[in-house]
């Protein structure tokens, strides 16, 4: 029995849904087998449960045990807590006025908690080690914010332009997906260079690492000449000595791992990826088995005349649409309140994200012509498969575009910020195998099915048609973020010694432990919003999860300190005519760092 409702599927009430699953528990007292589903049953809130507060509290020991102290492992969550509560609540304000999915709201939440902290740490730490060394309280924040903090903003504003980017695309849902994360992140962000200085200035000296205590030593031992190296220290180590062998390993492992990627389709999920316990899951199953897949995916073909005479028009079109590969059956045309139209219900034999129920709805756009000149009916195919396809279609077009503007982007930014060559290409190298390897776990899980029984997944088959697109934006931002927080310090040794290889294990030290607790936080964040019953949350929140390991461990604290040592002097080389064309970007503020040492020098005597 079909119910139609009146509204769109977003304004269906949840109490109208009790009404129909009362009606269907009455029918079952009476010795009736019922389960409801279909398109008005989806993902109706935004649920917080165990997973995402585990993932939540490793986040929260991760920071512990990288500062070494928990008030500022509280003070690096508590801005983004706030940033995260003061985002979605704008979100949530703007319902009334648009269609806000709770997929695009878990999104900004998940996005918006692991910035926000990752943010946060960055800058704390920055201060803390300045702490150490003896600088005051107040110039030290200050001139965290002005390095640290830039870097941040440089790395949040790339984010925020990749998400917002989706809205050109022109698919509403995906442009309010977007535009929300980028909200998120922006209001991250801003939590991080204002309410983390304000946090940091009540706390005063108590910040500062106790002396004796490792984060003591690392930061008034920067150098390592004390003979104190951390665990990623050696690992930068291991890998400069052996830079030919680290890449071509390392190059060829995350080619391997793209390699499901090549088989990647895309879909929007139905009912069919619901938790097989579910009510709709069970109807799904149940329609699926006994009438055949394509009644769960039925196409509305609309026909319209100019003389008025719909309903023969529509019996004559309906006739024509039978005959055409890949059709079950055609239902008899439905006269609508204007007598030159009707709407034909055309079954596939194939399920809605099957590939040949993609074709029919071409092959049927393709017959509109000669239905038109054999009955006078222009016809239109629409319906929630119809419309799931034309979807997953303009997404799977707009990908390449999209992913060759965030490689110029990627490229330009890069280029302006270490004044190369070669480190803007390495690291765009770098992100697109982060993405491709990401993109074939994914495939490989989602759709191969590998795991899946130990996962728990539910369903297997097509991926989430905007997953491609969401991961290469976000994880453009996530891996520039890195990027610079770690070249950055390469760079600056290199400014200061000269020296290739030295300046790539030098600099690695200094923020080698801040990017491996950045992205240890991201993926546990991520990872914590995996086992949602969500079918498209689940595969979004294990592609963030996974890409963030990719990019941080095999990417940038492997692949990136070999290629730079492999290059040697070339790698920070740059045609002079270029240099002088590019605006000098100072990121990470250096230029800020001799600063302190100025401003409290006693003036000299007059002479």
């Amino acid at each position: 029995m079909q119910v139609q409702y009146s509204v769109q599927r977003a304004e269906v009430c949840p109490s109208s849904l009790d009404v129909i699953e009362r009606a269907a528990e009455k029918a079952e007292k009476s010795g009736l087998k019922t389960s409801v589903g279909g398109s008005a049953y989806g993902s109706n809130g935004v649920h917080i449960g165990p997973s995402e507060i585990i993932g939540v509290a490793v986040a929260v020991l991760v920071l512990v045990v990288t500062v070494g102290s928990l008030l500022a492992a509280g003070m690096s969550l508590l801005p983004a807590l706030l940033g995260v509560a003061v985002g979605l609540a704008g979100l949530l304000a703007l319902t009334p006025a648009f269609s806000i999915s709770s997929t695009a709201i878990t999104l900004a939440l998940m996005l918006g908690l692991a910035v926000g902290i990752d943010y946060s740490l960055f800058i704390l730490t920055r201060h803390r080690q300045q702490l150490a060394r003896g600088t005051d309280p107040q110039e030290s924040i200050a001139l965290a914010n002005g390095t640290a903090g830039s870097a941040v903003v440089f790395a949040g504003s790339t984010v925020i332009i990749a998400l917002a980017a989706l809205s050109v695309i022109g698919i509403p849902f995906l442009t309010v997906m977007g535009l929300g994360a980028a909200g998120a992140v922006l209001v991250a962000v801003l939590a991080a260079i204002t309410l983390l200085p304000a946090l940091a200035g009540f706390a005063g000296t108590r910040l500062t690492p106790k002396p004796g205590s490792k984060e003591a030593q690392r930061a008034t031992d920067p150098d390592g000449s004390a003979g104190r190296t951390t665990l990623g220290a050696r690992w930068v180590k291991t890998v400069v000595a052996k830079p030919l062998l680290t890449v071509l390993a390392g190059a060829g492992i995350l080619v391997a791992l793209a390699l499901p990627a090549t088989d990647l389709r895309l879909a929007l999920p139905d009912n069919g990826s619901a938790p097989v316990t579910s009510t709709e899951r069970k109807a799904y199953d149940t329609v699926n088995d006994k009438f055949g897949p394509g009644f769960n995916g039925p196409l509305l073909v609309l026909t319209e005349t100019d003389k008025g005479a719909g309903a023969h028009a529509g019996a004559q079109a309906a006739q024509k649409l039978r005959n055409l590969k890949g059709v079950k059956t055609v239902l008899s045309p439905t006269p609508t309140h204007d007598p030159a139209q009707t709407v034909i219900q055309v079954i596939p034999k194939t399920g809605p994200d099957s590939t040949r129920t993609g074709q029919l709805v071409r092959d049927i756009r393709a017959a509109a012509l000669d239905i038109r000149e054999t009955t006078g009916a222009m016809i239109a195919v629409t319906g929630t498969t119809a419309v799931n396809i034309d979807v997953s279609n303009r997404l799977s077009d707009s990908l390449l575009p999209f992913i060759a503007i965030v490689v110029g982007l990627s490229l330009i930014l890069l280029t302006m910020v270490f004044r190369s060559l070669v480190v803007p290409l390495k690291a765009t190298v770098g992100f697109l195998l982060s993405v491709a390897a990401s993109l074939g776990l994914v495939g490989a899980l989602f759709q191969w099915g590998w795991l899946a029984d130990t996962l728990g997944l539910a369903h297997t088959g097509p991926v989430v048609s905007f997953l491609p697109i969401i991961l290469t934006g976000v994880l453009f931002g996530l891996a520039m973020d890195y990027e610079v927080f770690l070249v950055s310090g390469m760079r600056e040794e290199w400014v200061h010694t000269g020296m290739a290889r030295r300046s790539v294990t030098d600099g690695a030290r200094h923020s080698v432990r801040v990017v491996t607790a950045a992205a240890l936080i991201m993926f546990t964040v991520f990872a914590g919003f995996f086992p949602l019953d969500d079918a498209l949350i689940k595969p979004i929140a294990f592609a963030l999860a996974v890409g963030v390991a990719i990019d941080a461990f095999a990417v940038r604290l492997t692949l990136v300190p070999a290629v730079l040592t492999l290059a040697g002097r070339h790698a920070w080389w740059l045609p002079a005519w270029l240099g002088r064309a590019l605006p000098d970007l100072d990121v990470e503020g250096t230029r800020l760092q001799t600063t302190p040492q100025t401003q409290h020098m006693e003036p000299e005597p007059a002479r």
